[in-house]
């Protein structure tokens, strides 16, 4: 699949789905380059001084770095065609391939694959099933869209890959997330496939529907969530032979959770296997009913892979968990820190709800990823906020991420915060994250978490942990002892 005298060209390399994509493309032999807007701008250099010392060459995202018909270019789905590397690839006469042409290439070409979708919840089960595989000695090829903290050490910082040691010759394991948001998820051909829900996001609810009906209708097994109505449904339209299902507390589901007891940092339940009617304690390091939820994904996609399931029990209680979900940044004078992926109404919902099986006010800073999830979804996100948020919690909004491009930017962060205000909660949109950041630190107090969510912005982390040093020093309101 992958020549080993190829030139690659990704043009935004620094992206969350391309980084690890280069990775597994430069394991297998071939010569790696790439572009960053972000590394322009002057953002996350430690990102790339670290693909430098690893063999990526870099350059400014201008064309310069396109020059020959031979080199393969590859585009993430931000990209677009105005973009001046893309504009010289054409130029020159180079390939150009989307993000996902080459992902589903790689991973249809794999004698075994598991496929990870659903609205929420990929980046974790895909992390939970690169761990288990890995502990049981299967060795896989793993995508992922998050670093995963367990494979994470001194020389891979950004462990958002897991490279099989077959990868030279191609991946005889291969596991990765898929995404439905364009519609690329119609790409793969997957062994296992897994759907953790379905609900309104980038696409209608028709247009999901058909693209997870297909998914699953494609692979040899599906492993399905009984609880979301979508997701249960397309159980019901398959072979029974071909589905494994899960539900946090239906015992007709193939695998289901039961006595869920939140812990400090995780959870405890027990797990009933329906095939057998074993019952096993099982405990995950990682908090909150949709992790117990994921959880019971990753052990049915393993065990379609015949992993023996107490063996990936085990396994799990030792997984860490993956970066920017759930992150305790850390505590100063008695305020926690929290970084958090949350930005779609389902993942905020869940980290909410995590975060208020313990008492203490939320002050919660989200930052959209886009004008345009919050134009198709700005009554989900009002009332999803209005709904969770107690009485004392704050949310304060920036505007969303935008780094060019065309976009309708006709709803906004104040369209939000109005409407969760009219609804009884406190929100504020403020002119930017640097006045966001002010406000947080001046009401902050000792026993309050701040948590601060978004996506598709490296830099929110480096934002909650200079949130944390200005508390450390002590420039809120509280007293330094």
């Amino acid at each position: 699949m992958i020549d080993d005298s190829s030139d690659y060209f990704f043009c935004g390399i620094g992206g969350s789905g391309m980084l690890p994509l280069a990775l597994i493309v430069q394991a297998r032999g071939a010569r790696i380059a790439g572009s960053d807007r972000s590394r322009d701008q002057g953002r996350t250099p430690e990102k790339f001084a670290w693909l430098e010392a690893h063999g990526v060459a870099l350059s400014p995202q201008d064309g310069s770095g396109i020059t020959r018909a031979d080199q393969i270019v590859v585009a993430s789905g931000a990209v677009e065609e105005t973009v001046p590397d893309i504009a010289a690839a054409r130029a020159v006469g180079a390939t150009v391939m989307t993000r996902p042409e080459l992902l589903s290439r790689l991973f249809n070409a794999a004698p075994t694959s598991v496929g990870v979708a659903g609205t929420s919840g990929k980046s974790t089960i895909t992390g939970m099933i690169a761990w288990i595989l890995h502990q049981a000695g299967r060795a896989p090829t793993v995508m992922n869209g998050a670093v995963m903290r367990n494979f994470v050490g001194p020389d891979h910082p950004f462990a958002s890959a897991l490279i099989g040691p077959a990868s030279q010759k191609g991946a005889d394991l291969f596991v990765s997330e898929v995404d439905e948001s364009d519609g690329s998820i119609a790409r793969y051909d997957p062994t296992v496939a897994v759907v953790s829900n379905i609900s309104l996001d980038h696409k209608s609810m028709e247009e999901l529907r058909d693209l997870f009906g297909h998914f699953t209708g494609r692979a040899r097994t599906a492993v399905l969530n009984l609880d979301n109505p979508e997701t249960a449904a397309l159980a019901q339209a398959l072979d029974p032979e071909r589905v494994v299902t899960f539900s946090l507390g239906d015992e007709a589901a193939d695998l289901s959770a039961h006595g869920l007891e939140p812990l400090a940092a995780g959870m405890r339940f027990e797990l009933i296997d329906r095939s057998t009617g074993h019952r096993m304690a099982a405990v995950l390091n990682v908090p909150g009913a949709h992790n117990v939820a994921n959880a019971l994904a990753a052990l049915g996609a393993v065990q379609a892979l015949g992993v023996p399931l107490d063996q990936a029990v085990t396994a799990l209680e030792a997984f860490t968990g993956i970066r920017r979900r759930m992150e305790v940044v850390g505590t100063a004078n008695g305020i926690t820190v929290i970084d958090d992926f949350a930005h779609n109404p389902d993942k905020i919902a869940a980290s909410l709800k995590t975060l208020h099986a313990f008492a203490g006010r939320l002050l919660i800073l989200f930052q959209p990823h886009g004008f345009g999830p919050l134009r198709l979804m700005r009554q989900e996100f009002i009332d999803g906020f209005a709904g969770l948020m107690r009485p004392d919690d704050v949310l304060l909004m920036p505007e969303p991420v935008y780094q060019g491009g065309t976009t309708d930017r006709s709803v906004g962060s104040q369209d939000i915060a109005d409407g969760i205000r009219a609804a009884g909660r406190n929100a504020e949109a403020l002119a930017d994250r640097a006045a966001c950041g002010d406000r947080l630190v001046q009401m902050a107090r000792p026993g309050d978490r701040i948590i601060v969510m978004g996506a598709r912005d490296d830099t929110l982390s480096d934002f909650a942990a200079d949130v944390l040093a200005r508390l450390g020093h002590g420039e809120s309101g509280v007293r330094v002892s």
